[in-house]
């Protein structure tokens, strides 16, 4: 039954379709480094895909139309909400509608969204990595001035594959009592997210791109990624990589993450090791994202929770979205706008004047938001 699945699922991806193009020059490649498409000022406006989200997502997603509207941002926001039945289409809550507002539009920023408890639906953040080819998580990791914590040298970013491992959701029961759960690791997705990890590097002057892995006992999946991380290693000599088995890496990382640069690992690992480095800065609620797929898509999202708990408050704090929104700034090449936002923010912090509760002040949401908007 197993090996039946897995012909399925290769055969749905049309592994064998790969395009030798698509690896040599991917346009959706461009993320932070050129814009995805020509812009001829920094008035032209531009639609972007907005999905608030749930819990606290509203209100963090208000605080970025604000700093926006204050910098005269171009952007003119589509927005989305998560529905309250199950789209037949798309197998969860996330309609079709929203899916192909963000193909159109090709760039948007997503709040926290929380899967409802229940059956016959899929994950809201699966469904959009699976239905978008969302096949790149970006997730920067940086030490903020002003904002102390453990460690006050992090810079260094995780590239996460985004769509297989052991998150591909092929699980059965082989007796009662016994369960399989199958791993995928494809030639096509490995040298896809490789390319993309070293691309970046190279963009943005980095000189060491860590490949993380357990090939040691997963001969073949992670040897699979190894060897395709290797090929593309080859063709950018200016750039160190090395290999670091992924218990190591998170034992490194705790000791010393200056000994990091770009990161690069399947799924499953990802989601652990980029979750690591945010806190080695300050926690979900400091750290920006940036899912890359296919034909040019860039997803921005906050990836911290929907903490219902405080929805409706006012004391939600809205840095990682906003931070989130910079590198959508960035990839759309609106490189000014970013940087007078990524500016104000870090001010913000730095002064500590107005910190929400998650930072140790007793700043509102509100409160915050008018402060990075003073600091413009």
């Amino acid at each position: 039954m197993a090996s039946q699945i897995l012909r399925r699922v290769l055969r749905g991806r049309q592994v064998e379709q790969i395009s030798t193009a698509l690896i040599e020059s991917p346009s959706s490649l461009r993320l932070l480094s050129s814009p995805v498409r020509a812009l001829s000022s920094s008035t032209e406006t531009i639609r972007a895909t907005l999905f608030p989200g749930d819990g606290i997502g509203p209100e963090i997603a208000e605080s970025v139309k604000q700093v926006f509207n204050a910098a005269e941002v171009p952007i003119e926001w589509e927005e989305h909400f998560v529905g309250d039945k199950v789209d037949p289409r798309t197998e969860s809550f996330l309609t079709w509608e929203s899916l192909e507002s963000v193909r159109q539009n090709k760039v948007g920023l997503k709040g926290p969204m929380a899967t409802p408890i229940g059956k016959g639906h899929r994950s809201l953040n699966l469904t959009l990595r699976k239905e978008l080819g969302l096949y790149a998580n970006v997730r920067p990791c940086y030490s903020l001035p002003g904002y102390k914590t453990r460690y006050d040298d992090v810079n260094l970013v995780t590239i996460r594959e985004n769509t297989e491992g052991e998150y591909s959701g092929l699980e059965h029961q082989v007796v009662r009592g016994v369960v399989e759960s199958l791993k995928i690791i494809t030639r096509q997705a490995s040298l896809r997210v490789a390319e993309y990890a070293f691309h970046y590097a190279k963009a943005h002057g980095r000189k060491r791109v860590s490949a993380i892995h357990k090939a040691n006992i997963m001969r073949k999946t992670d040897g699979l990624f190894l060897k395709c991380c290797r090929e593309v290693a080859e063709k950018y000599p200016e750039i160190t990589y090395e290999e670091v088995i992924i218990d190591n890496c998170c034992m490194m990382l705790v000791k010393n993450p200056a000994l990091f640069d770009v990161l690069v690992m399947p799924n499953l690992y990802g989601d652990i090791i980029s979750d690591l480095c945010a806190g080695l800065v300050g926690g979900l609620g400091l750290t920006p994202s940036c899912n890359i797929g296919e034909g040019g898509i860039a997803l921005a999202e906050a990836v911290h929770g929907s903490a219902p708990d405080i929805a409706g408050k006012n004391l939600a704090n809205p840095t990682a979205l906003l931070l989130s929104s910079v590198m959508m700034l960035r990839h759309l090449g609106l490189n000014d706008k970013a940087e007078r936002i990524h500016d104000a923010i870090i001010k913000t912090i730095a002064e500590g004047k107005y910190r929400t509760v998650d930072l140790g002040g007793t700043s509102s949401t509100t409160d915050f938001t008018k402060a990075v908007r003073d600091n413009l």
